[in-house]
């Protein structure tokens, strides 16, 4: 079934909103949301714990421009609930937590609202939550953004090296979810490489210009695309030979691919996408990937094999934990190389099971944290 999204934080008539949704639907189950609001430097965010049974809540700072508070709100909780699920199998001491800032996230002078005086606004924010939350990078902040929000908390990470740090966590976030597309092509062709196998990434950003290192040194050929025109050109002038690009996310889709490989936003897999879809694999970095609740029936249906996303983009959030004990690559890079073993493992579930791989995800990370919370009793 995939990690439950919330679908609907509107005002209903008989004066439901996001209190209902948080304390009576099947959609809640979160500990604790706060709305973050300082006016003199515009911040306006949200923080979403989903849990803490397992430790403190552990998740990134999402900035974007929400076509409206409510969408905002509704992306904190499930990304926090996916936090809770990714953090449960990748082995971690912590709960699920994320946050959301409400904005543009250029800087002020290129017509954004991300500034330093509201970075450490937000940082007094996550401070105030006593250490329930360490935050981190995510869509559109940055190691530099992060250096800023701890100097007003400590529980901040994903900082540069120079501030004690691990720098940029999208580079085992990639290296991740090539294990887990590893383990995807030994469960789908009996052989755990990529090789002379056609991979689609869509989404050459952060994560994605990584993924693609892996998969040309793996001897795979390589089809890209991305929103950002520059992205592309930049790794296409890197990459000249096994990559190349098509104009957009509906190209890439209907190509012909062996892997295709979501690595921007959620909801890639919907009733539009699925149906066409020419990949036997579906393996990619991006959160929140089945856009509703049977999505994944549907890649089934078709036999398309889906690794689920917070197994297999685990990496990242690994690399941030371990800079909470004194980072450690080397030791961060071998707890990242067991998504390769979890994503067999529950490969393995699912058909034992009769159940889809996502569900079969949802179970063990439920079973983690219930054991952590029947051992707190």
């Amino acid at each position: 079934m995939g990690v439950t999204t919330v679908t609907d934080v509107r005002p209903t008539l008989d004066g439901g909103n996001v209190l209902h949704t948080l304390f009576r639907s099947d959609q809640g189950g979160h500990e604790q949301v706060v709305l973050c609001q300082d006016r003199e430097s515009g911040l306006k965010a949200v923080i979403a714990l989903h849990s803490t049974a397992l430790g403190p809540a552990l998740g990134g700072t999402r900035f974007y421009p929400y076509a409206s508070e409510d969408d905002a709100v509704q992306d904190a909780l499930n990304l926090s609930r996916g936090m809770s699920y990714k953090n449960a199998l990748a082995g971690l001491d912590h709960g699920g937590g994320k946050a959301v800032i409400i904005g543009d996230p250029a800087p002020v002078a290129e017509g954004g609202v991300k500034s330093e005086r509201l970075l450490l606004a937000y940082g007094r924010f996550v401070a105030s939550l006593g250490g329930r939350y360490v935050t981190a990078c995510d869509v559109g902040t940055y190691v530099q953004d992060m250096d800023v929000v701890a100097r007003a908390n400590r529980w901040t990470t994903g900082r540069s090296p120079e501030n004690g740090g691990a720098g940029d966590s999208s580079v085992l976030t990639a290296f991740g979810v090539f294990q887990g597309m590893r383990a995807s092509a030994q469960a789908a062709w009996g052989e755990p490489t990529l090789r002379g196998r056609t991979v689609g990434v869509a989404g050459v950003g952060k994560v994605g210009h990584h993924l693609v290192r892996h998969l040309v040194e793996d001897g795979a050929s390589v089809v890209v695309t991305d929103v950002r025109a520059e992205s592309v050109e930049r790794l296409l002038a890197h990459h000249r030979e096994g990559v190349r690009a098509v104009a957009d996310t509906d190209a890439l889709i209907r190509a012909d691919l062996d892997v295709y490989a979501p690595c921007a936003l959620g909801g890639a897999l919907d009733d539009a996408t699925v149906p066409v879809l020419t990949a036997k694999i579906v393996c990619g970095a991006a959160n929140n990937q089945l856009a509703h609740p049977g999505v994944e029936k549907d890649l089934a249906d078709r036999s398309i094999l889906y690794a689920p996303d917070y197994v297999v983009n685990a990496g990242g959030v690994i690399q941030v934990a371990d800079e909470l004990h004194g980072f450690d690559f080397d030791r961060a890079k071998a707890k990242a190389t067991r998504i390769y073993d979890t994503t067999l493992a529950i490969f393995d579930r699912a058909k034992s099971e009769g159940i889809p791989p996502a569900e079969a995800a949802d179970r063990l990370a439920e079973q983690r944290i219930a054991e952590a919370r029947g051992a707190a009793l």
